[in-house]
Parts: structure tokens; sequence; C-alpha cells
């Protein structure tokens, strides 16, 4: 390609620097640009401060772009080579550690009747799903793999029946004095509760839902203390 767009160029040229006097430098740089636009499909840049403007822009845009990743939030359980990795808390402050959860189980009327009237065949459904999810609670690291297992100091679960929706409302509670969070503890707590619910209701009905299983408030950490807005 070279060779073709010099066969282009040459000729044109030595016409220019073998023309007469009469033209002068000026008009001679115009004639190329003309020509390098013609065989190029652009003008060259009319100066050295035009090149040299352009490029901190592209300097600024890399810059942006890697404080932004800079800034975005790291999934802490994933390893410099994307590998699954137990996150080490050695370095850790102990404090005080506090999470609520909660969840629903809609039971729908008539198994909801025989729950509230205590007819249920297996038994009394709220007392066994509450030992259920205080067992979760302290089982949590046998059952996720990448938690650590920690030293809870009180586990809380409590199951309500609601009329108006014809399900049972559970919160769970969590506490410890460590170096990790213990939201993973209320969760599970609610979670083998709402399970628990299912599976001495199951003969009765096919169509129980467990739902809106989800973190309420925390205490204790680097992130300090959050609650869901209501």
């Amino acid at each position: 390609m070279f060779h073709r767009l010099s066969a282009l160029m040459l000729p044109k040229s030595r016409r220019l620097f073998c023309s007469s006097s009469s033209h002068d430098l000026a008009s001679t740089i115009a004639e190329l640009n003309k020509e390098m636009e013609f065989v190029f499909g652009e003008a060259p840049p009319t100066s050295i401060t035009g090149s040299s403007e352009s490029q901190p822009v592209s300097q600024d845009s890399e810059f942006i772009s890697t404080e932004n990743i800079k800034n975005e939030s790291k999934l802490t359980h994933v390893g410099v080579k994307g590998e699954a990795q137990m996150v080490d808390v050695s370095h850790k402050d102990i404090s005080k550690r506090v999470a609520i959860a909660s969840c629903k189980v809609i039971l729908g009327k008539t198994v909801y009747d025989l729950v509230s009237a205590n007819h249920i065949a297996k038994g009394d459904v709220l007392s066994v799903a509450k030992i259920a999810g205080i067992t979760g609670a302290k089982q949590t690291s046998n059952l996720i793999p990448l938690c650590h297992n920690i030293d809870l100091t009180r586990v809380r679960v409590d199951l309500r029946l609601n009329h108006e929706k014809y399900c049972i409302e559970i919160e769970g509670e969590a506490a410890s004095t460590g170096k990790t969070g213990v939201e993973m503890e209320a969760m599970t707590a609610v979670t083998l509760a709402g399970l628990t619910v299912y599976d001495m209701c199951k003969a009765a009905s096919k169509d129980i839902q467990i739902t809106d299983v989800r973190l309420e408030h925390k205490v204790g950490g680097k992130s300090g203390n959050w609650s869901r807005e209501k």
C-alpha cells in the first residue's frame, strides 16, 4: 500500500519542488495538504498544538474509568483469580454484632385455620418451627460453605399468626461478639423455621408459599448499623 501511495504522491511532489520560484512556501504546503487529503481522506493536523490537545482527553477518560473500577464494591468471597475463598477476618476488630431477619409463610385459609387451632397431624407447628429456626442458626456454617463458624451469644425466633393475610410472620435475631457479622445466621433461622412450617403442613396443602426472606436490621462491624427502609 505504501508503494501505491508513493506512486500517487511523488509525481505531483516533484512538480511542486521543481516549479517556478513564484510559489512560496505557504502555497507549497497548502498544495501538499490538499494532496494528502485526497490520498488519505483527511487533512493532516494544522498545528502541533492541535494534536497535543487531544491527548489529555483520552488520559482523563482512562483515569476516570480506573477510578470508577476502584470505587466499585468488591465481592469479598472472590479471590484475585476469580476463585471462591473464605474471607480472612483475623485483622478485624471484635465488636458486638446483631442481625434481625424476617420471612412470611402464606398458608391459605384452610391451613391457617388448622394451624391456629393446633389441628395439624404432626403437632404444634409454631413450637416445632421455633426450635428448628434456633437450631438452623447454630448450623449456618455447615449449611453455607463460606460462612464462618460463629460463637452465637443469642438466637431468637418468633412466629406470629396473621389472620388478615392467612400467613405466619417469622422474625429471627442472632447476636454475637466477634469479628464478623451474623446476618446469615438470622436469615438461616427464619428460612429453616419457614421450611419447617411447610413440612408440617404440606399434607394439608401443597400451595403453601415461603416469601420475603430478607435482612431487616444489623448492628456492628466496619459498615456500621443498617436498617431496611419501611
